[in-house]
């Protein structure tokens, strides 16, 4: 049935957009979580909406199952391939189509750079709001499945507040809108609904993006503090005072030793946690602001504040905060990637709690996170080589989800739940919640083909569906659950 499918498949596409050969398939079988690998059995790269919506009925004639990618940097293997199905990789999908200064829109295919679009509109005195630390390779198409946010998440939300409408093929293969250039469409939020589906709703192929005006002023700081505590305790000041940042960023001792081993990005010496306050806004506004957020640093411990003199010292500051990620593999040959949510009040709290958890169990962990809005991004650290870390890595792992439930927060913020979290969803939901949830997921993709086993914890059926049920992913069929 493969290589019928693949024949059809290379007469839409021609024979160099379909990989069948096994060594060319290994490239794409992960995303950026590299725990998990799966071999694609076809990866097809359509060029075109219609060419998309082609690979996609091509798989629903043939009972295939398919996945969606764009440029792999999800952290949740949301783009997990399917072993016996098709990746769909919308990468080459470049085309800016329309940037509209007047309307504050810009038109976009899914597989467009993220820091491409605010390049393509500043010059017309715009930019887009969203701004994940893999800005500079992540494509919007990405975003859109995951719902992805970034540093200024604090003041100017997630993917879902800047996106208005797209063009999606569905399950089935059809081509449809949803939502337009306008601020808001009548009827069922469909869109929103899609938005942060993780693909298990069908592929965009076209995204309307919200840009916001270039702010008259930016002003950043860098406040280093002994421990977290204090820093955690100016993160509430700081809010509590009515002040809004365009982001709150907060690393911690291990954070910042690979920060610096990385990049030289030349933060305080002895800092135990540092933050990285930004404002931005009417000129006036922001200098008022500054002073106020700059006394609270100081008020709650900060030892040394550093103010960006400049553009390229902004850059500096950040080029730190956006490449911790990449930088703990110099210090930790291996590492796990949470991401979870807590009420900002509970930060220095939860941190504590972290470390008694990493001590206890013989692993470091290094965080770095979204500090204005409690969203986390712990850094389990361990060495696959030495028997048993990497069980303790994971037992860490998971009891940081269960700290963030237990104080009222989520378990994930950005990342999405994709094939590493769903595990983790019935600790957050009630099977009621989830089989309900699965009602949307059924009414959009009834024969379950579309980026399968993820999101959910275990294979849910829509009715009675003819053959093999698909909702099953090759992990989940032979019964691995944890990461490897």
């Amino acid at each position: 049935m493969i290589d019928v499918l693949a024949g059809r498949l290379r007469a839409v596409l021609g024979a160099e957009r379909v990989l069948s050969d096994r060594q060319q398939l290994r490239t794409y079988e992960c995303d950026g979580l590299a725990h998990y690998k799966v071999i694609p059995a076809l990866v097809a790269f359509p060029h075109t909406a219609e060419e998309c919506a082609a690979v996609v009925r091509a798989c629903v004639a043939a009972n295939v199952p398919f996945v969606a990618r764009g440029s792999g940097t999800g952290l949740s293997g949301g783009a997990l391939p399917h072993a016996d199905g098709v990746l769909v990789v919308t990468s080459q999908m470049r085309e800016i189509r329309d940037v509209s200064p007047a309307d504050e829109r810009a038109v976009v295919e899914p597989g467009v750079i993220n820091l491409h679009v605010t390049r393509a509109a500043t010059p017309h005195g715009y930019y887009y709001a969203p701004d994940p630390s893999s800005q500079q390779i992540c494509s919007i198409g990405g975003n859109v499945a995951e719902n992805s946010g970034g540093a200024h998440c604090l003041k100017y939300g997630f993917t879902a507040h800047h996106v208005t409408g797209a063009r999606v093929v569905t399950p089935d293969g059809d081509l449809v809108r949803l939502g337009g250039r306008a601020p808001d469409a009548p009827g069922y939020d469909l869109l929103g609904a899609f938005v942060g589906a993780e693909g298990t709703l069908g592929i965009a192929v076209e995204v309307t993006l919200k840009l916001v005006r270039l702010p008259e002023s930016v002003r950043t700081l860098l406040a280093a503090f002994a421990s977290t505590d204090q820093a955690g305790a100016a993160v509430s000041a700081i809010i509590a005072a009515g002040v809004v940042p365009a982001a709150v960023e907060m690393m911690d001792a291990l954070a910042i030793e690979a920060a610096e081993a990385a990049v030289a990005c030349g933060y305080p010496a002895g800092a135990g946690a540092v933050l990285i306050v930004e404002l931005d806004g009417p000129a006036a506004e922001v200098s008022a602001q500054f002073d106020e957020v700059r006394t609270l640093c100081r008020d709650n411990g900060a030892f040394e504040i550093r103010v960006a003199a400049d553009d390229a010292e902004r850059a500096l500051f950040w080029k730190g905060r956006k490449s911790a990620f990449a930088a703990v593999g110099r210090i930790s040959s291996d590492y796990i990637v949470q991401d979870g949510v807590i009420p900002r009040t509970a930060l220095p709290e939860v941190l504590r709690r972290i470390g008694t958890l990493a001590g206890d169990h013989g692993i470091r962990v290094a965080n770095v996170f979204h500090a204005g809005d409690g969203n986390l991004h712990p850094l389990v650290l361990f060495d696959a080589e030495v028997p048993g870390e990497a069980e303790r890595a994971e037992e860490v792992s998971g009891a940081i989800i269960d700290l963030c439930i237990e104080y009222g927060g989520s378990i994930t913020g950005e990342h999405g739940v994709g094939m590493d979290k769903s595990r983790y969803m019935p600790r957050m939901f009630t099977a009621d919640d989830l089989d309900t949830m699965q009602l949307v997921r059924c009414a959009f993709d009834p024969a379950g083909l579309s980026n399968p086993g993820k999101v959910f914890p275990t294979p849910r059926l829509c009715g009675e569906v003819p053959g093999r049920h698909r909702g099953a992913h090759p992990l989940q069929e032979a019964g691995i659950a944890e990461v490897f």
